[in-house]
């Protein structure tokens, strides 16, 4: 039982977490991967002319944006090899970062739906009628007017949701992923919980310099294409 705070704790499992950042950024970075490819083809649906395929795509965001993070990642974990095991290969097997990430790519993939058709309808489609009046091919007035101006439009929602993807990874050592939240964990367990303020304090430092260092990217990002923005503007 913990009976005062050492700060020394905090600066001690530091280097025992750090380690971990690469299990977490993986995570990470294989979920925004995969659910930036399923938010597109979704937005694609919610902008195409079939009634269906809007319906799929808006019922499959409302859902996913009404289910808990902790809920769906018990749901994939324990759902999926029971549904495709008795079919198929045995799921059970496979490592529980492929779970985690199937997890994060569904709700990502979402999220990014709404935010790919939000952004393209933030465009005037005067601009495209107009790039292509002069010559321009469909898809050349798309990749050259109307996806530059998107994509700035997207960026602070992506990287907002980019953040919070990353927060929300933070549940997956609840199935028993190592990342750097489930090291803090072990941590804590092999003290026999105590100085877990400390080693909590620590995980929160390394959030927070993350979250910093990734909200400033973005706006860097933010500002670089914004320079293009302004230029296609005023051609």
């Amino acid at each position: 039982m913990q009976k005062y705070f050492d700060v020394t704790y905090i600066w001690n499992a530091l280097p025992q977490l750090i380690p971990f950042l690469k299990v977490t950024f993986m995570v990470a970075g294989l979920s925004v991967l995969f659910g930036t490819i399923l938010g597109f083809i979704l937005a694609l649906m919610k902008l195409g002319t079939s009634k269906m395929a809007k319906k799929i795509a808006n019922g499959y965001t409302t859902i996913l944006r009404c289910t808990p993070s902790i809920v769906l990642l018990f749901l994939v974990y324990y759902g999926l090899p029971a549904i495709i095991s008795p079919f198929g290969p045995d799921l059970n097997n496979l490592h529980t970062a492929v779970f985690v990430i199937i997890t994060f790519s569904l709700q990502f993939g979402a999220l990014m739906s709404e935010v790919m058709r939000t952004a393209y309808e933030a465009i005037d489609r005067g601009q495209y009628e107009a790039a292509v009046s002069v010559g321009l091919s469909p898809a050349q007035a798309f990749r050259r007017i109307v996806l530059p101006q998107a994509f700035v439009v997207a960026l602070p929602n992506f990287g907002n949701s980019f953040l919070e993807l990353m927060k929300e990874g933070s549940l997956a050592y609840t199935i028993g992923l190592v990342d750097i939240m489930g090291k803090a964990s072990l941590i804590v367990s092999n003290n026999y919980n105590s100085h877990s303020l400390e080693i909590y304090l620590a995980l929160s430092l390394i959030y927070w310099v993350l979250s910093i260092l990734i909200e400033q990217f973005f706006f860097k990002l933010e500002k670089i294409f914004s320079k293009g923005k302004q230029m296609i503007n005023t051609t």
